[in-house]
């Protein structure tokens, strides 16, 4: 016998009588935004209060960029698959990019359990390495302060590709935000320093905004900017042509630092957090 049609079940009305803050419909709408960003604004608030979260360490990145053992069965798959040599030649460079996924993970490691002593001595979280939440560069942070057995922070955002949230974040710092704005907003608020590994078009965009923002003197707390990577940071932006064609000043160049070196890296960020930092908790905007 032909089965029945099912018959869907009727939209409910934003205008039935029901709490106002229990009110799907109407929490969704155009109308609620406000209150919706401020959601964003609040919720993760709380959450930073409850765990002690005083500032962060944020490392942005390519979400495509993967671990060196994922690259390199990536590349035995292509060979032993009679791939063309286009799709070979990518999967040796993905191989070759690999390596920030590992120095990323292997940076944000030890400056985990930099910031765990500290925390021993103060019983607060200082300086909690925090990541966009997503994959790549991002994963590779978030795992490396696990596996120093520290807590750390992603605060992902909902995209229809690339973007979910990586199996190292821990359990109760994992967010999901609707507004870039409020993301960017947590990114800036509580750092102290970022990191920036190579990256695309959404890691520039971060990159810039912080740059802006202390150009502008909309910061109340410096944020150190490490570029990690200086081939790569190099071949991309000309930072010093900007300040020979006078559309910066000089003196701005001073906001980054470049390094290709885990241990260079290491010893900027904790001497700079250590003289600059140590006894001002708290956000910086």
């Amino acid at each position: 016998m032909p089965k029945k049609p099912t018959k869907k079940a009727p939209k409910k009305s934003r205008y039935r009588t029901v709490k106002a803050y229990k009110n799907e419909e109407f929490l969704s709408s155009r109308d609620a935004r406000s209150l919706r960003i401020q959601a964003e604004y609040l919720e993760p608030e709380t959450r930073f209060e409850n765990f002690n979260v005083k500032d962060t360490i944020v490392f942005f990145g390519s979400a495509r960029t993967k671990s060196r053992r994922q690259a390199k069965k990536a590349l035995r798959d292509a060979r032993s698959s009679g791939a063309s040599s286009k799709e070979i030649a990518k999967a040796e460079r993905d191989l070759k990019m690999s390596r920030y996924y590992e120095e990323a993970r292997e940076l944000a490691k030890q400056l985990t359990e930099w910031s765990k002593d500290l925390s021993e001595e103060g019983g607060e979280h200082r300086f909690i390495i925090c990541t966009g939440g997503g994959p790549g560069i991002m994963e590779a942070a978030n795992r490396g302060a696990s596996e120093a057995k520290g807590i750390n922070i992603g605060l992902n955002i909902s995209l229809p590709f690339e973007q979910h949230d990586n199996p190292y974040i821990t359990h109760h710092l994992g967010f999901e935000f609707h507004y870039f704005f409020m993301r960017k907003f947590w990114f800036v608020y509580l750092a102290k320093v970022i990191v920036v590994f190579p990256g695309g078009f959404g890691t520039l965009d971060e990159l810039f905004e912080v740059m802006t923002l202390d150009q502008t003197g909309k910061l109340t707390k410096p944020i150190k900017i490490v570029l990690y990577g200086e081939h790569y940071w190099r071949d991309i932006i000309n930072f010093e042509a900007l300040a020979e064609y006078g559309t910066i000043s000089p003196q701005d160049l001073d906001m980054m630092y470049i390094t290709d070196s885990i241990g260079e890296a290491f010893d900027y960020i904790t001497t700079e957090l250590t003289e600059n930092a140590l006894d001002h908790p708290g956000g910086v905007l």
